[in-house]
């Protein structure tokens, strides 16, 4: 994947947002230990196999107790294993859509990200393996990754749209949430209502919101 250079990564935002501690020792690399469990969760997840902290912890040649101290609890370790893989995947999206402006662009973006979503098979995986953990920690703000994209998504809207959407007394931050919902609903709908996700039923809907006045 290739990361945009025409403007500052979207993705970042939503670490500087919300981080956590893991997050942190992530960041400014002084956690060898922490880096190194995290680089082998990651791979493992990858792999489509399920994130085990007893068998991360073997692994590593520690104990389970050393291991938490070092990534926290199991839901810590995948929040960040999760948002590790999204960056890439909306900073390929950003970099996809220079040239584009306005809603056109914010539409590109939010498309791009949930067909990203939709068809990567390790992803799909963890949603059919842990399809309720997967849904507390993706769409609620008990994880940071739902405050993150939100943050994101305001970040995009504030710079294609400006603080003001569309003349309307909306803000950004709430628009920014609203299409982080439409998203989630389209992408994890299998776990939701048990339709087929969808990125085309999503690009629709954020044409709806973003451009409701033009012609189909």
């Amino acid at each position: 994947m290739t990361a945009p250079t025409h403007r500052s990564s979207l993705a970042r935002v939503g670490t500087a947002v919300a981080p956590s501690r893991l997050s942190q020792r992530l960041e400014d690399g002084t956690h060898e230990d922490a880096v190194r469990a995290f680089r082998i969760a990651r791979e493992t997840f990858i792999a489509g196999e399920r994130i085990d902290m007893g068998g991360l912890a073997t692994r590593l040649g520690v104990d389970r107790t050393s291991l938490f101290r070092w990534v926290g609890n199991r839901d810590a370790l995948l929040s960040e294993v999760l948002w590790s893989l999204a960056v890439p995947t909306l900073e390929q999206a950003d970099a996809a859509t220079h040239g584009r402006s306005g809603s056109h662009r914010v539409v590109a973006i939010l498309t791009s990200f949930a067909h990203d979503l939709i068809t990567a098979d390790y992803f799909r995986s963890f949603l059919s393996r842990e399809p309720a953990r997967a849904l507390r920690l993706l769409t609620t703000n008990d994880s940071e990754i739902q405050r993150r994209y939100v943050a994101v998504v305001e970040q995009l809207v504030r710079q294609e749209l400006g603080d003001r959407p569309f003349g309307r007394d909306i803000a950004p931050a709430d628009l920014a949430y609203l299409l982080v919902r439409v998203s989630e609903s389209f992408t994890y709908a299998d776990l939701i209502t048990g339709d087929a996700p969808s990125a085309e039923r999503a690009r629709a809907a954020f044409d709806l919101v973003l451009r409701p006045e033009e012609p189909r």
